[in-house]
């Protein structure tokens, strides 16, 4: 079982002086990854429901510190040399895919190859108005624009006629150290999403508010990769773990589950002493995971 950390980017009061040293010490303790979220922005208000908890809402304020994912991992690349590094998740219909395309390609080269592109639809319709991106229709964009890039990452002349692209008579370097692309890593929980992940994920990002949903969703996607006749067990599982108090014992019920990595918060580790959390984490988790 491999243990990552999610939220390296968010909500840290002064980023600039804790984001690195926090880094550090995940990797001293042995930590696997870390990992970012993606928002522009936090609306005021929305009406836009939230969906992996039953508030509906982000539980961030508005003011809350939302460093963009790639700056931060390409940040803590300069400075560590075993983490590695996740989006969990960039918002891929939202986005100009041929920039991302360059942007996750040399960060992938940069850091030699520890990148994990974690991507979904999105669900927020009014960051989508605001970054001038339509709503509707962002699932066949993402299917669209996941198609397109990974031509870009080919190294190939890259001819890409669509609905949404439309690219001919180019080629854009670096291509990413990991070939033939970094692991592609979906998010969500919606059927169109595990069908999705089912058919162009390296791996699914889950999100699931206890250890039943998440067996609910699991049962889900098996079946989605059967009817695209893939072995299940080819898609790597990563899932948020909303109680790492369990430990060991916690740990077992998630790898049954056929979890491969498990993702602590850094709101978890931070109640109290982080070092603290942290040493205990390396006794009571990590060196059991094996």
């Amino acid at each position: 079982m491999k243990i990552g950390l999610f939220g390296i980017n968010i909500g840290q009061e002064n980023p600039a002086e804790t984001m690195l040293p926090l880094a550090r010490k995940a990797e001293a303790a042995g930590i696997e990854s870390v990992w970012t979220g993606e928002h522009v922005l936090v609306p005021l208000d929305y009406h836009s429901r939230y969906p992996y908890n039953s508030s509906g809402k982000l539980g961030l304020t508005p003011e809350a510190n939302f460093v963009d994912p790639l700056i931060s991992l390409a940040h803590i690349a300069a400075q560590t040399s075993t983490l590695r590094l996740g989006t969990g998740i960039n918002l891929l219909p939202q986005s100009k895919p041929l920039l991302l395309a360059k942007q996750v390609a040399s960060l992938d080269l940069l850091s030699e190859g520890r990148l994990m592109l974690g991507l979904g639809v999105g669900w927020l319709a009014e960051e989508f108005q605001a970054m001038g991106a339509p709503f509707e229709k962002r699932g066949a964009r993402f299917d669209d624009y996941l198609a397109a890039i990974k031509k870009v990452w080919s190294g190939e002349v890259v001819e890409h006629q669509s609905e949404f692209l439309s690219w001919s008579g180019f080629k854009s370097h670096p291509l990413p150290a990991q070939r033939p692309h970094p692991p592609i890593i979906i998010g969500g929980h919606s059927p169109a999403a595990l069908r999705r992940a089912a058919r162009h994920g390296d791996g699914w990002f889950g999100f699931a508010k206890d250890i039943e949903e998440l067996a609910g969703l699991l049962g889900q996607l098996r079946e989605f990769a059967e009817q695209a006749g893939r072995d299940p067990s080819s898609i790597e599982i990563t899932a948020l773990w909303r109680r790492p108090q369990e430990g060991r014992e916690g740990l077992e019920t998630y790898r049954e589950l056929g979890v491969s990595r498990l993702l602590v918060t850094v709101h978890h580790l931070s109640q109290g002493d982080l070092d603290e959390n942290l040493a205990r984490l390396k006794e009571e988790v990590i060196e059991q995971a094996g």
